[in-house]
């Protein structure tokens, strides 16, 4: 019998490349969505147009991480093996518009998933997709798992109050449950209100005529990219070992918007500061600076590290949208 996974924001980023992962392991593959007035499944498109038919093992359920019951059905029906939690309201600055919801999304939605697996299949492994925003006014550089959380947005104390849970749900439950605190990961299936592809969707744009300005708020934010693909493969390997632990994930390189602009408009010889503009509605209430992890935990422990550079992940990320947006002046068909 195959292992069966269950992951939650399955049509997100990191939930299409981990069920691709999953499946090309040999994984029963469950996916939670939410019901919407239209399909929001594109990320997985690349799974049911595998030609060697993984989709076969791959099952995507109704359900809300609001909703209880239906996370409870959903455990007891599916009794996974593995459960990976990246199911959020993730946009951190919208989380400062819709902070209850996001406390009930992103925080309170691990509550129910947890008391599901606990009560209807305690066996499952369990993942929490934690998030570098948790350290927000950095404590220390880098930042490690010992790092004291300070976080600056509801989201990010969404994500503190949902590791907690996580460490408390395996001392007193002795449930096999790891925090994952990941930071920046992007590719060419990020969000497009994400920074990142925010970026290089109008690298794309601009270059081929049809935008002609790009606004942007703090440029001078330093973050720690790396690319999604090796970040699912390290959710994984946390969950293959003999107990769980904590485990932070990062390139320990850190670099700011303002380069990822340099790289991303270079890319297609166009100089940004000609076409790039601030706007303070992007600005947050409270900002981030400064984030930098440590991943040598990881290293030694999982053998896990990274292997595409900054330099690397804006190119491969411009490269697709300028190949996107050909296809959609063309009007062919064309995934990511």
């Amino acid at each position: 019998m195959p292992k069966k996974a269950l992951i939650t924001g399955i049509t997100g980023q990191d939930g299409s490349y981990l069920s691709e992962l999953l499946l090309g392991k040999g994984y029963e593959v469950h996916g939670l969505i939410r019901r919407a007035s239209t399909f929001n499944t594109e990320r997985l498109d690349t799974v049911y147009q595998d030609p060697h038919n993984t989709k076969a093992h791959l099952f995507l359920h109704y359900g809300d991480l609001a909703d209880s019951v239906s996370t409870y059905k959903l455990i007891d029906m599916v009794k996974p093996d593995e459960v990976y939690h990246l199911g959020a309201q993730s946009h951190v600055r919208v989380s400062f518009d819709v902070p209850e919801y996001t406390a009930d999304i992103t925080g309170t939605g691990t509550v129910r998933l947890l008391e599901a697996i606990r009560q209807a299949s305690p066996h499952s492994r369990f993942y929490q997709a934690s998030s570098s925003e948790m350290f927000g006014l950095v404590q220390a550089v880098p930042q490690t798992e010992t790092t004291p959380f300070y976080p600056r947005s509801p989201y990010g104390a969404a994500k503190v109050f949902s590791y907690w849970l996580v460490v408390n749900y395996r001392e007193s439950y002795h449930l096999h449950a790891s925090n994952g605190i990941l930071f920046n990961h992007e590719s060419p299936r990020r969000g497009e209100t994400f920074v990142t592809r925010k970026i290089t969707r109008a690298v794309a744009r601009i270059k081929a005529g049809v935008q002609q300005k790009l606004y942007l708020g703090n440029l001078d934010s330093q973050r720690d990219w790396g690319y999604a693909p090796e970040y699912v493969e390290a959710m994984w390997m946390m969950l293959q070992q003999d107990k769980p632990d904590d485990y932070v994930i990062a390139t320990n390189e850190t670099h700011t918007i303002r380069e990822f602009l340099e790289v991303s408009f270079g890319r297609v010889g166009l100089e940004w500061q000609k076409y790039v503009e601030f706007d303070q509605r992007y600005v947050r209430p409270a900002e981030v600076d400064l984030l930098i992890g440590d991943a040598s935990k990881a290293r030694k422990q999982l053998g896990w590290e990274p292997k595409t550079t900054f330099k690397q992940l804006a190119e491969i990320m411009t490269d697709a949208d300028v190949a996107l947006l050909q296809h959609e002046m063309s009007g062919k068909n064309f995934r990511l």
